[in-house]
């Protein structure tokens, strides 16, 4: 039997989210028509947005729907851009959905480092922003809540309080964090915070963000007044659906979501004895994610051996049209030695014990192999 741990890629839909998109099918309905139907279909997406903006921490109303994390993050860095800001800072390990943005549509951007660890330094950010030049508009900061390769836990309050003192904007990618450890938009001090469906349990092609009233967002996709005129086309209800559902389980799993750092400890334990490295281990990480580098064993060979032995795991972010490259977080960490030789391993909702152990056992088996070919070419 195959073992999946690839959870921060996509995870697997949940039972509730699949009822309710079924349920969202069978009902005719534009939200946007005034007639019953379309009413009872207003009323669908309106669930679902109370049931996001619970999980998140913010006001039902400043909660927009888009195609997903990347439409959504685009949304906020393009406004931002709309609205005056003419230079961004990016964190050097940002989704590619910031970085590749902030290269199209920015007049000018910069990378905001990060420690050995995985952790932003808001030393720098502090002294930058201390010195901003008026003439690149109001200062925009993207920094992600829980990195998607590492899984390190960015000090998001602190970062807030550096920006709001240069009247900043914050933007902050939450995707991989939510719903495997409490986050409230509003207690961190984002100004637009971002949330994609499918790393909750939610079909693929739903997210969106929610916004505070230091952020102005500007309409990119025009055509009529949906989402309260911030993004036109007409919703996407049965998705909607899923991801509410998704959302209300997402809020009572939290508890099981920590017990998964345990399993991911133990497994990672066994691996360090074969020389393998854990990447972010002094800091702060979510408690299903697992980044293990072993010099010499490339993270292609590791990625198709543990498929051969029915693991799937992945070498970071997916979203490389299925290319095996080196980590741009790892590099950024300093740890370029490394970036070529890690793997990403991650649990999800429906992750038990055995799998970690599982991974661990295959791995090992796996490296064994790949030393004993070494030896003999050596």
């Amino acid at each position: 039997m195959s073992i999946y741990l690839d959870h921060n890629a996509t995870t697997r839909v949940r039972p509730e989210a699949i009822q309710a998109v079924v349920q969202a099918l069978q009902h005719v309905g534009n939200a946007s028509s005034i007639h019953a139907a379309g009413r009872g279909a207003r009323a669908i997406m309106e669930e679902a947005r109370e049931a996001v903006a619970a999980l998140i921490g913010a006001p039902a109303s400043t909660v927009v729907f888009t195609s997903g994390g990347a439409e959504a993050n685009s949304l906020a860095l393009e406004s931002a851009i709309a609205t005056g800001s003419r230079r961004l800072i990016v964190s050097a390990i940002e989704h590619a959905t910031i970085l590749e943005t902030a290269k199209a549509y920015a007049p000018a951007h910069e990378l905001l480092p990060v420690t050995k660890d995985g952790v932003a330094d808001l030393d720098w950010l502090r002294e930058r922003l201390a010195r901003w030049d008026a003439a690149d508009g109001r200062p925009f900061v993207a920094l992600m809540l829980a990195n998607n390769e590492t899984g390190v836990i960015q000090p998001i309050a602190e970062a807030a309080e550096i920006v709001r003192a240069a009247d900043g904007w914050l933007h902050v990618d939450a995707i991989q964090a939510i719903g495997k450890i409490p986050v409230d938009s509003r207690a961190l001090g984002a100004d637009t915070l971002t949330f994609s469906g499918h790393k909750l349990g939610a079909p693929q092609g739903v997210g969106g963000l929610t916004f505070g009233p230091r952020a102005t967002l500007v309409r990119r996709q025009h055509g009529g007044g949906h989402e309260r005129g911030r993004r036109a086309g007409t919703e996407n209800i049965p998705g909607i659906a899923g991801l509410g559902a998704a959302a209300k389980v997402a809020r009572d799993y939290l508890e099981m979501a920590g017990k998964q750092a345990a399993w991911r400890d133990a497994a990672a334990e066994k691996l360090k004895a074969s020389g393998a490295v854990v990447i972010g281990q002094a800091a702060p990480r979510l408690p299903n994610t697992l980044c293990v580098a072993r010099a010499g064993f490339s993270s292609d060979l590791q990625v198709m051996a543990l498929d051969l032995g029915g693991v799937m795991v992945s070498a970071g972010s997916a979203c490389s049209s299925g290319k095996v490259k080196a980590s741009h977080v790892l590099s950024a960490m300093g740890l370029e030695d490394l970036a070529g030789a890690a793997i990403r391993v991650t649990g999800g909702w429906d992750t038990a014990e055995a799998d970690w152990n599982r991974f661990a056992d295959v791995w090992l088996e796996a490296h064994a192999r790949h030393a004993e070919r070494h030896k003999e070419i050596a």
